[in-house]
């Protein structure tokens, strides 16, 4: 293919995911029906989970040749099919940006990380808008020319504070929101509101150390392992479906100092991982958990 029609495949691309009770025939039913509408398979998996008796497929296709993609036909041919296998299926455009609100507090390394993929097109997203319950990184919103929000929160402001967040979500059409080490618990209604669409990170240390400077206690303790995991959030602290987990090997040659930058970069990285699995569909939730579909 020369650059001009690689380029018209990948403007062209879908990207269809569905579930549905385990039976026979759940491949065919797509596969098939993409085959007889001249459609390119690009990539697909699938995943049946033999306990809940739930299969999950993702596949990405394209027209062949210069063909137009119509997704009005698309949809109107294959809802019947998908109903007959009683199927939950949704149709997305691959180069569709999702629009990704960050909040965040002080630190600034994820918040930092994100942008610099969505200034070189690493992640295919819009950012709308940035809320922080702080004034500290209002500049680095403004040098990227996105619109800074700040919202103080105190024990007895919450519930107007998060008024004020939901509002900006709603009015920026906000797809997901990422708490990019947002230092604040939501309330158990906002958690709710934003279920399947907010992902938050925090740090994996073994044993769990919480409360404050939370390296400086593995330290104390000798870890052997620094990690992050990225979780959709839920009215569990800490604990809602995971989506991405990081971890690299320490030892005792590392100081606090030295545990905080690795514990840094792993979050970076474990974030931005989520973020594009969520962002390029391959994340589906299942009850208490996920199915991952990596690249």
């Amino acid at each position: 293919m020369s650059l001009a029609q690689v380029e018209t495949a990948h403007q062209q691309t879908q990207i269809i995911t569905a579930d549905c009770p385990s039976q026979p025939g759940t491949v065919d039913v797509l596969t098939r029906y993409l085959y007889v509408s001249g459609f390119y398979i690009n990539e697909i998996h699938s995943f049946d989970d033999v306990d809940k008796q739930r299969f999950f497929i993702r596949i990405e296709f394209r027209p062949q040749q210069d063909n137009t993609f119509d997704r009005e036909k698309f949809i109107e041919e294959f809802s019947p099919k998908a109903e007959g296998f009683k199927m939950n299926w949704q149709l997305h455009a691959k180069t569709q940006k999702s629009r990704v609100l960050i909040m965040v507090s002080k630190h600034d390394h994820c918040l930092n990380d994100l942008l610099y993929r969505y200034r070189t097109n690493d992640l295919n997203i819009e950012i709308p808008a940035i809320i922080s319950n702080h004034p500290d990184l209002e500049d680095l919103a403004k040098w990227h020319g996105i619109p800074y929000y700040h919202l103080p929160i105190s024990s007895d402001t919450k519930p107007q504070q998060e008024a004020q967040v939901w509002k900006i979500i709603e009015e920026t059409q906000a797809d997901l929101v990422v708490l990019a080490r947002y230092m604040q618990v939501l309330s158990s209604e906002m958690c709710q509101k934003l279920a399947g669409r907010a992902i938050n990170i925090h740090h994996s240390l073994l044993p769990g150390f919480k409360g404050a400077k939370p390296y400086f206690q593995a330290y104390d303790r000798g870890v052997k392992l620094v990690g992050a995991t990225a979780h959709y959030v839920s009215d569990d602290l800490d604990e809602g479906p995971i989506i991405s987990q990081g971890v690299e090997p320490v030892d005792h040659t590392y100081y606090p100092a030295d545990l905080t930058a690795k514990g840094r970069d792993i979050e970076c990285l474990t974030l931005a991982r989520a973020v594009r699995y969520h962002i390029e569909h391959r994340v589906f939730l299942h009850g208490d958990k996920t199915v991952v579909f990596s690249d």
